[in-house]
C-alpha cells in the first residue's frame, strides 16, 4: 500500500462524488492535508483552512479548481476555530426543509466523517 493509501486508510478518508469537502489542520498537519488533496477528484468541491504562525509559513498547495485554500496566519490574529465556525454556520445551516452535509477531516478530529444540518 502506498504512503497515501495508508494515510487515508489512517482517517478513513472517503468522500462521495457529490460531498461539499472541508479539510481542516494547522502546520503540523500539512504533509496529511497535502496528501487528501492529492486524492480528490478534478471535480471536486470545499475548503481547506490551513493555520500557520507566520505568513512566512504560507506553501503553495495544489488542489481541484473548486478547492478554496484559505491560510490563516496566528500571528495576525486569525483563528482555525473561527474560521471552521463562521464557514460551518454557511454550509450547515439550520433549516427545516432542506438537509446539508460537509464530508470534513479536521487534523487532531480522528476519522474523517460527515457533518450534517440535522
Amino acid at each position: 500500500m502506498a504512503t497515501s493509501d495508508s494515510l487515508t486508510a489512517s482517517i478513513a478518508w472517503n468522500p462521495g462524488v457529490k460531498d461539499r469537502l472541508l479539510i481542516a489542520g494547522d502546520e503540523s498537519s500539512l504533509p496529511a492535508i497535502q496528501t487528501l488533496l492529492a486524492t480528490l477528484p478534478s471535480a471536486a468541491r470545499g475548503q481547506v483552512f490551513v493555520e500557520v504562525e507566520t505568513s512566512d509559513d504560507v506553501a503553495t498547495l495544489l488542489a481541484p479548481g473548486r478547492v478554496a485554500i484559505c491560510w490563516l496566519v496566528r500571528d495576525r490574529g486569525q483563528s482555525l476555530r473561527r474560521s471552521l465556525d463562521a464557514w460551518l454556520s454557511e454550509m450547515l445551516p439550520t433549516d427545516i426543509t432542506q438537509q446539508h452535509t460537509v464530508y470534513s477531516w479536521i487534523a487532531g478530529s480522528g476519522a474523517a466523517r460527515a457533518l450534517s444540518s440535522d
